[in-house]
């Protein structure tokens, strides 16, 4: 199944692929911000995989792995460029040498710089989205970048941009201001599922690229149980922005216990006390009282054991404004 991204018109699959984890190591100083290290030939195997699959939207940035993740990307799909969708960000700089992470600069000149070192390690000539990252940065600094931005579609360099940022405000201010923006891409999961920016994005037209769908891999299920990343993984740094993993690196107990309320409602299943997180009860266990804030009472005859409320008996798809193209990291 396809959307449109945003007000371009552009197709992309509805699940896309995201490649911070392709790129290997980042650091500053001893802090990572690389998933450690890759083996370049799985992760294009896993991208022409995906490929063949369906996936035909690739989410990168110039900083992961210090331009390594677009350099992948870009082999990768040399021989059908024109048939996937790559969006790239820049705003966070590094050294492409030492794989160093050096800072931000927001400024409109390192936009017209960056942009060309995204072109040369993707390999081609021009970039589908892209993506302003620096997420927390005003309102005014990404609008004093509109009109470096425009140029470059009209160079023909760029054929939309965007930014990545988990401000509905400063989302809605950029969308209005933007005439090429396409999307906005933010954090959004099960876990979080950023009701105030899908709005945003519904009313603007654009897309929502929904950042981090598996809560940065906690909801694969992996990392109950107590297991844990490994130590230069990013989610083991202890960065305010990953609330999911601790310093240790396992999923942080908070987190696992509302995915374990999650499994409950769409199972109807509870965690085996005795079995502890990794599984859930394999015989028969007792359910909640589908209500908890009412009181217990034995049903009437003819009343179903469990009767739900009119609004909840049949779950409905909301639809409308720009459709969302998914970006998981």
């Amino acid at each position: 199944m396809n959307r449109t991204l945003g007000r371009t018109g552009i197709e992309v699959s509805a699940i896309g692929v995201g490649c911070w984890a392709i790129g290997g190591p980042l650091h500053a100083g001893a802090e990572q911000f690389g998933w450690g290290a890759v083996d370049d030939d799985e992760s294009t195997a896993a991208l022409h995989r995906a490929f063949d699959l369906g996936a035909t939207f690739f989410d990168t940035a110039s900083n992961y792995g210090a331009g390594h993740s677009e350099k992948v990307l870009g082999r990768a799909f040399a021989d059908r460029r024109d048939q996937v969708v790559i969006a790239t960000k820049w705003g966070n700089t590094f050294d492409e040498t030492t794989g160093e992470a050096t800072g931000q600069d927001a400024t409109p000149a390192y936009l017209r710089t960056a942009v060309e070192g995204s072109l040369r390690r993707l390999g081609t000539d021009y970039l589908d989205l892209y993506q302003f990252h620096i997420a927390d940065a005003p309102l005014s600094t990404a609008l004093d970048l509109v009109n470096a931005l425009e140029e470059l579609v009209t160079a023909g360099k760029i054929r939309a941009y965007a930014w990545s940022t988990d401000d509905a405000a400063n989302a809605a201010g950029f969308a209005d201001a933007a005439p090429r923006c396409a999307a906005i891409q933010h954090d959004c999961s099960v876990l979080n599922p950023a009701p105030e920016m899908v709005a945003v994005v519904e009313a603007s037209g654009l897309a929502a690229i929904a950042r981090g769908p598996l809560a940065m891999g906690l909801l694969s299920g992996k990392y109950h149980g107590g297991r844990r990343v490994a130590s230069d993984d990013v989610r083991a740094q202890g960065h305010r922005w990953i609330p999911y993993f601790g310093q240790d690196g396992a999923g942080d107990p908070e987190w696992l216990s509302r995915i374990d309320a999650v499994r409950e409602v769409l199972t109807g299943q509870r965690p085996h006390p005795r079995a502890g997180r990794p599984g859930l009860a394999a015989g028969p266990h007792r359910r909640r009282h589908p209500h908890p804030r009412l009181p217990h009472r034995r049903p009437g005859r003819g009343e179903p054991r469990h009767p739900r409320p009119r609004s909840a008996a049949r779950g409905r798809v909301r639809r409308g404004g720009g459709p969302a193209a998914l970006a998981g990291r």
